[in-house]
């Protein structure tokens, strides 16, 4: 080897030892590579339908028919294995509060087992696309909504074109004027592997996608509709719904069911209308307070 590649060698090692020392030092407090046979319930709640929000169309159960995990070919590029949400038709499903609904799906989170207060969260996830198809990846706070604070990381509706990001909070709530969509560069989807992250900091909120900052919400943007809702600790949640009002309010469906085409109907009955989860990962700056 050249002098010249030994010394231009010895300086990448170098700048690369001063760069890795001036990165901030992060403490990971949760971490889910969803590698078991079964959901971890140490981690996680499985969500049982009570009153569905939103004029939702599906009835959230605790089945290994619509939350359950996957390894190998099955996971679909996810190395270690991955979380599968998946939506099924079940035609006259009656929930035990006797609401009768047409699919069922699933629901987890972290309450009480995880919560934090700033951060950075993230989940690598690909998802079917379809309208009325509504998966998401949030964050949300104890005690009364929007009060609790709502931070939307990842909501897609069936556009496969693009990804939402929100908060919810007092007087910035539904309709909420702190949302953006996300949009993708050609040839880039929901059905593909993305990893969508938000960094939580007691004056701001940082939405990514793959690493790339898609949107930014300051405090003074928030405190000119309502109280900063974002100081508090927040768990996470993963779900599938279906239909409702996000997704009604955009495609403007009502039938055969509000906001979900029949084409969406057919892929759910066909057993394609699934959500992939590879991980979640949540971690905190040691600087942080």
């Amino acid at each position: 080897m050249k002098p010249y590649f030994l010394l231009l060698s010895a300086a990448l090692l170098v700048a690369g030892h001063a760069n890795a020392q001036h990165r901030p030092k992060t403490d990971t407090l949760f971490f889910e590579d969803f590698n078991e046979q079964t959901l971890d319930r140490s981690k996680w709640n499985v969500e049982i339908t009570g009153n569905t929000v939103n004029d939702e169309q599906q009835a959230y159960v605790d089945s290994a028919a619509t939350i359950y995990m996957v390894k190998g070919s099955d996971a679909e590029g996810a190395t270690n294995g991955a979380l599968v949400l998946k939506a099924l038709y079940r035609p006259g499903f009656t929930s035990k509060e006797q609401k009768k609904y047409d699919f069922i799906s699933g629901r987890i989170n972290t309450r009480a087992k995880m919560e934090f207060t700033y951060g950075s969260a993230s989940a690598r996830m690909k998802m079917a696309a379809g309208a009325g198809l509504w998966p998401a990846f949030w964050a949300l706070g104890n005690g009364n909504w929007p009060d609790c604070g709502e931070i939307d990381i990842m909501e897609t509706i069936g556009d496969s074109s693009w990804v939402s990001h929100a908060l919810h909070g007092p007087n910035y709530f539904g309709d909420t004027p702190l949302v953006y969509r996300a949009h993708f560069a050609a040839g880039i989807d929901v059905t593909q592997w993305q990893v969508y992250t938000v960094d939580w900091s007691p004056t701001s909120l940082i939405f990514k996608v793959d690493g790339k900052v898609t949107y930014t919400v300051t405090k003074p943007m928030v405190e000119k509709y309502g109280r900063w809702a974002f100081d508090n600790k927040k768990f996470i949640i993963l779900n599938f719904a279906l239909g409702g009002g996000y997704p009604g309010g955009y495609n403007k469906i009502k039938d055969p069911y509000f906001g979900i085409a029949e084409s969406t109907v057919n892929k759910i009955k066909a057993g394609n209308a699934k959500v992939f989860v590879d991980w979640v990962l949540v971690t905190r700056s040691s600087k942080q307070p």
